[in-house]
């Protein structure tokens, strides 16, 4: 049976390790701050002391990390330790970085004999937790094939889009329309919020509509009830609209609403909410004009201000 390694135990990584365990994989485990490791100890996994002892103990490595510097930190690259780590094994990382960026470790442990394979996850906690996330796999179709069956207890599909890094690539084409539905459904609700419009009638009838997906319905759920508890977490998300909007300038792709997009996700990081979900973008618009649930107009009101505005137009 394949050795399996797990490295980076956060809000992602640490359910699709336990999912690995609970199919039966042998799993070694590490993570920067021990805590998530010791849990999944107890559940039956490995603890491994560093990187380099999970790389020795496994035959594939997933890696969950958060940027790509955390990588380079992790895997020692451009110190000696590193061909020694990776030699022999195939590295996933499953996070997402930037298209060169995955192109470059490729060619690296390519060289000091392992094997790569880039598999960005799309989704977010909740889908991590179920076992329903989408793998975006790309690589050499040898070393694919051997990975997609690790790849199941975690995804509910996985679609091979090619060679490095195409994997990449698409995962920033897909989140470009996460980034931007999720900026726009808060701007939708902060609207509703501005008119005094009673916000649950506002919620039935967009879940009601063409316009409902698993996305909107989990979102506004968590607007309406101003729970910000982190599924995919604002730091996260803006590190990926920055991502995104690199990826389209690099290739000539004008993206002028990941821009919009990525400046709301900027400015409520600024404001000290980075750890809050991805919903609490809405805040970047309340901070602007002060309108929140608890300081808004009542209809009347909103309707009268809405027809001064509408005649001061004409």
């Amino acid at each position: 049976m394949t050795r399996v390694g797990f490295i980076g135990l956060g809000i992602m990584g640490r359910p699709m390790a336990a999912n690995l365990l609970r199919a039966g994989l042998p799993l070694t485990v590490w993570n920067r701050s021990p805590e998530a490791a010791r849990e999944l100890g107890v559940a039956g996994a490995r603890v491994a002391q560093s990187p380099a002892a999970v790389f020795a103990a496994s035959d594939v490595v997933f890696l969950m990390l958060a940027t790509a510097d955390v990588v380079d930190d992790v895997l020692q690259r451009g110190r000696p330790a590193f061909a020694g780590m990776v030699s022999g094994r195939t590295l996933v990382p499953l996070g997402t970085t930037s298209p060169g960026y995955s192109v470059g470790l490729a060619h690296e442990v390519e060289a000091a004999g392992g094997s790569y394979v880039e598999a960005p996850v799309s989704g977010s906690r909740v889908p991590a937790e179920r076992g329903e996330l989408v793998g975006l796999v790309a690589g050499d179709r040898e070393a694919v094939e051997r990975v997609v069956p690790l790849l199941a207890p975690m995804c509910r599909e996985v679609v091979r889009c090619g060679e490095v890094p195409a994997g990449i690539g698409t995962k920033l084409a897909v989140n470009l329309y996460l980034c931007a539905t999720v900026a726009a459904l808060a701007e939708a609700y902060h609207l509703a919020v501005a008119l005094g419009l009673d916000l649950e009638a506002f919620q039935r009838a967009l879940d009601s509509g063409p316009m409902a997906s698993a996305v909107s319905t989990v979102k506004l759920t968590k607007l309406v009830a101003r729970d910000f508890a982190p599924q995919a977490a604002i730091r996260d998300v803006h590190l990926n609209t920055r991502l995104i909007a690199e990826a389209a300038r690099a290739v000539g792709a004008s993206a002028p609403v990941i821009e919009a997009s990525r400046q709301l996700f900027r400015e409520t990081e600024a404001a000290g909410s980075g750890a809050l979900d991805m919903a609490a973008v809405v805040t970047a618009l309340e901070r602007r004009d002060g309108v929140t649930p608890d300081r808004r107009a009542a209809p009347q009101q909103a309707h009268e201000a809405a027809g001064g505005h509408e005649a001061s137009a004409r």
